[in-house]
């Protein structure tokens, strides 16, 4: 059994309207959403065995904000340039090229490319994976090079506004 959980980075700011794209940071929301979601996925036992992270300021920093909610070390996390603004097709490869001895994998990278994967490996129908959105998709395969369009099933689907205070 494979487990890939995709987590949709934060919400970042368009403040400066003259920062290349890969470098926007996360906004104030943003900052607050990557722990509330580490905490939600803390409370569910995720255990992942790799993090893997667009180089995308804002997705690396997600990463990094949930790595510490759930005990993975920070400086674990992996940077895959294949992530950043990545169609399924590229998604897809990177996926099948994944190490077969790490059973639950956590990506971090954007849309539309994480709401077309989750739809492409599952039947769910999403229409918008949200900014710090997590989909875990399930898989009954041993190696990831078995995974294929259809082949999974979305264990579960979550995101920041269903745990948000009325305060926020």
């Amino acid at each position: 059994m494979k487990n890939l959980i995709l987590i949709r980075h934060a919400k970042s700011s368009w403040d400066d309207p003259d920062l290349d794209d890969r470098d926007r940071p996360l906004n104030d929301r943003g900052e607050r959403d990557a722990p509330l979601m580490g905490a939600v996925l803390k409370a569910r036992a995720l255990a992942p065995d790799q993090l893997l992270s667009s180089p995308a300021r804002r997705a690396f920093k997600t990463a990094k904000l949930i790595a510490s909610a759930i005990g993975f070390p920070v400086d674990g996390i992996t940077i895959d340039q294949r992530i950043y603004l990545a169609n399924t097709g590229v998604l897809l490869d990177l996926i099948q090229q994944l190490p077969d001895r790490s059973n639950q994998i956590v990506m971090f990278g954007h849309n539309p490319g994480f709401t077309d994967l989750v739809n492409l490996l599952t039947d769910a129908g999403l229409g918008n994976v949200p900014t710090c959105g997590v989909a875990s998709i399930e898989f009954t395969v041993d190696s990831w090079a078995a995974i294929s369009p259809g082949a999974g099933r979305l264990g579960f689907f979550d995101y920041p506004k269903r745990h948000r205070t009325q305060a926020h």
